[in-house]
């Protein structure tokens, strides 16, 4: 029997508007086969889908980490039960990602904190983590596999917290049990939540990559407040220039979200800054979608249209701000993991297009930058 399996997404009311497009297209391209669907929207709204004629059966999140669940018969078409209880953590190890370059360890799992726009605690749970020595595990048996950067992710990755070590401690644990890891790179991180042994990491690390991307939101503090954000633009402001005095080159992201409810043009324009004062490179821009059953999808509203517009400024800003920082690099020396023919991504994260060579995914080379255009660095290979 063919079996169609669907993750389904929440984090907007655009994931979830795809994801009920996805069933339906898998039914009528496979009309005969088992469709099971899982993921955060069915989690959080389960009535909704289980109303979905397409649909054979419906797995919460805590339910989809049992294997069998997805081919036993018995126990009825909607197995959805009280993530909020749930403090497992997915007991499997993914072997392999496309391609050799970048692989992801998942190190922690669901939210405590209750941010108003963010529906995501409610499909995934409370904050856990996972052991040290199942990471270690994880991520040596990916180097032996032949990938030469790992990703660690979470859904609140600075929360991590397991055995008495926080995210600093967890990661300089991890990079002296698996010495031959060339390359370790963070997700997303909340800057209210970072240790001092990560602090010190970043500093005196050089196979922690210099790149952090910022779970920031708005620029503003009333935007911030209302967000129930737990830091503020002072702290962001001194959080990216502590970083950079420890480690001059490094890169910023941030998530930045446009036209929260009640957002004036003047709060807004705060955010707009922020791009440039915090020297932001790399940016994540959303227009603010509400989600149904949070506080601010109460809130009032803007206009969908100056939602729009409002992203598309802070998304030019983040492109003029990323090329001033990839301009400064050129005249340096990079170091290129490279994902296909000549083009891959320097230790700051940055797309870096190799001048001359040829190389497998996963190589690691060094080059000089020559220049910048486009949001692409060039640079030419040092030859040994």
């Amino acid at each position: 029997e063919d079996t169609v399996s669907i993750n389904t997404g929440a984090v907007t009311a655009e994931a979830e508007r795809q994801s009920r497009q996805a069933i339906r297209r898998a039914r009528r391209k496979s009309p005969h086969a088992r469709i099971i669907v899982t993921g955060c929207a069915a989690q959080i709204d389960p009535g909704r889908y289980a109303a979905m004629p397409e649909i054979d059966l419906l797995l919460g999140n805590g339910e989809k980490l049992d294997a069998d669940a997805f081919t036993k018969t018995g126990g009825g078409r909607v197995r959805v039960g009280d993530i909020m209880g749930s403090r497992r953590t997915a007991p499997h190890r993914v072997s392999g990602f496309e391609g050799r370059a970048r692989a992801f360890v998942q190190v922690q799992n669901g939210c405590d904190h209750r941010c108003t726009f963010c529906i995501i605690p409610y499909g995934r749970g409370a904050s856990r983590s996972l052991p040290l020595a199942g990471i270690a595990a994880q991520t040596r048996s990916l180097v032996e596999a032949g990938y030469r950067e790992i990703v660690l992710t979470g859904v609140d990755l600075t929360s991590y917290d397991h055995g008495g070590k926080t995210l600093g401690g967890m990661a300089r644990a991890l990079l002296d049990d698996v010495p031959e890891l060339p390359r370790l790179r963070l997700s997303s991180i909340d800057v209210a939540e970072v240790d001092d042994d990560l602090m010190d990491l970043i500093a005196h690390e050089p196979r922690l990559m210099p790149h952090l991307h910022l779970s920031l939101q708005a620029g503003d503090d009333m935007i911030l407040k209302r967000m129930k954000r737990r830091h503020s633009r002072a702290d962001a402001l001194a959080f990216c220039d502590r970083v950079r005095r420890l480690r001059p080159v490094i890169a910023l992201g941030a998530d930045l979200i446009a036209g929260f409810p009640t957002e004036t043009e003047a709060m807004f324009q705060r955010s707009l800054d922020l791009v440039h004062e915090a020297g932001l490179a790399f940016l994540h821009v959303f227009p603010f979608s509400g989600r149904s059953g949070t506080p601010a999808a109460r809130m009032p509203q803007l206009d969908k249209a100056e939602r729009k517009a409002r992203a598309a400024r802070l998304r030019l800003a983040g492109e003029a701000s990323c090329a001033r920082y990839l301009e400064a690099r050129v005249g340096e020396c990079v170091e290129v993991l490279v994902e296909r023919g000549r083009e891959g991504r320097s230790q700051h994260y940055a797309k870096t297009r190799l001048t001359s060579g040829d190389y497998a995914p996963g190589d690691l080379v060094r080059a000089v930058v020559t220049a910048a255009a486009g949001g692409v660095l060039l640079a030419t290979p040092i030859r040994n």
